[in-house]
């Protein structure tokens, strides 16, 4: 099906936050008439501020598991792209919200889906389902082997996915996202994020902070790159009923992450520091985009040094307009702040 260049309604949930608002960007330019369902309990007003100003964006603000909000989203709805969630370091200190909004926001989100007969339903899964996975790299028939709740949720939420599409004929499209990085990713809270955090703290001359010895490995993807990635899965056919990974297809270990942080912030005189091991981490992330690649075409356009000079470019205009961010982040983010 088309979604792009098209006047479908579309349903973004979780839109206002990191990863939803560049997909909400990308619709929004693309012609479709965009619906946004976001609780702002993570995501920003402000990160919609382009797309609204288009004229294309309704935004609701609730949550998904109110089953009646989640009827109301879906009213004339063609296509979901579901995004909505809890991430990894809340599901350590509030795993059974965690559950709620992941596994039964999404089984609510797919009930109301099945009733308004949407065209496509994109549920928006982790890399996270894979854990403590021994081969690599990554193909979408790993054994998952999640090490948090938050895996367990989303790996809930995809099993309730495929139902849908098994039992009632949902046409559902399961994704498997690596790690994104880019402009909006969260620095503060509980949903921060390696690579701003790495920034924010050079900018203030502060050493980039590392959990264990620097060896576990990520896969990063830049999150514009993600967004029209998103836009093409849920478009091929081919995919219906079917799971795929997202990334770029290339791991770095964390410690040389942070180095090429602190190069490209200008702080290489700065050394990194070792905390213990956080729990649940996944020791190794690294995705083989293979299936992906064969049935949409699709390759990421930003290479990873232009996407990271983007997102330094962004923090530093943050920091500069507001130098007490750092005081936002906590260095145990998966604790309840005290």
């Amino acid at each position: 099906m088309k979604i792009a260049h098209s006047n479908l309604r579309v349903l973004v949930t979780g839109g206002a936050g990191f990863i939803g608002s560049h997909l909400v960007d990308f619709l929004a330019a693309a012609g479709c008439c965009v619906v946004v369902l976001d609780n702002f309990s993570n995501g920003k007003r402000e990160h919609l501020a382009g797309a609204v100003a288009t004229g294309r964006v309704e935004i609701i603000a609730g949550d998904i598991t109110d089953a009646a909000t989640c009827e109301r989203a879906m009213r004339d709805v063609a296509v979901v792209f579901h995004l909505a969630c809890l991430g990894v370091r809340h599901s350590l200190h509030s795993p059974v919200e965690n559950h709620a909004v992941n596994a039964l926001g999404s089984l609510l989100l797919l009930q109301a889906a099945h009733r308004a007969g949407v065209a496509r339903f994109l549920y928006m899964s982790t890399s996270e389902v894979y854990g403590r996975a021994l081969a690599f790299p990554l193909t979408e028939q790993a054994t998952t082997w999640p090490t948090t709740v938050y895996g367990g949720s989303k790996l809930a939420g995809e099993h309730y996915a495929a139902a849908f599409h098994e039992c009632h004929g949902v046409p559902v499209v399961r994704v498997r996202p690596f790690n994104n990085y880019g402009p909006r990713a969260h620095f503060e809270g509980d949903s921060g994020e390696v690579i701003p955090r790495f920034i924010l703290r050079a900018l203030s001359g502060l050493p980039p902070v590392i959990f264990g010895d620097g060896a576990h490995t990520r896969d990063f993807l830049f999150v514009q790159d993600c967004a029209a990635a998103l836009v093409q899965i849920a478009e091929c056919d081919a995919l219906v009923g079917d799971l795929v990974n997202l990334g770029y297809g290339e791991e770095i270990r964390i410690d040389a992450l942070s180095r090429l942080v602190l190069a490209a912030v200008g702080r290489e005189d700065l050394q990194p520091v070792h905390e213990p091991d956080r729990p649940g981490d996944v020791p190794r992330l690294w995705v083989d985009p293979t299936k992906l690649r064969r049935l949409t075409g699709w390759k990421p356009p930003t290479s990873p040094a232009t996407g990271l000079a983007a997102t330094v470019d962004y923090y530093r205009a943050l920091h500069a307009a507001n130098p007490d961010c750092l005081a936002q982040m906590q260095t145990r983010n998966w604790e309840i702040a005290k």
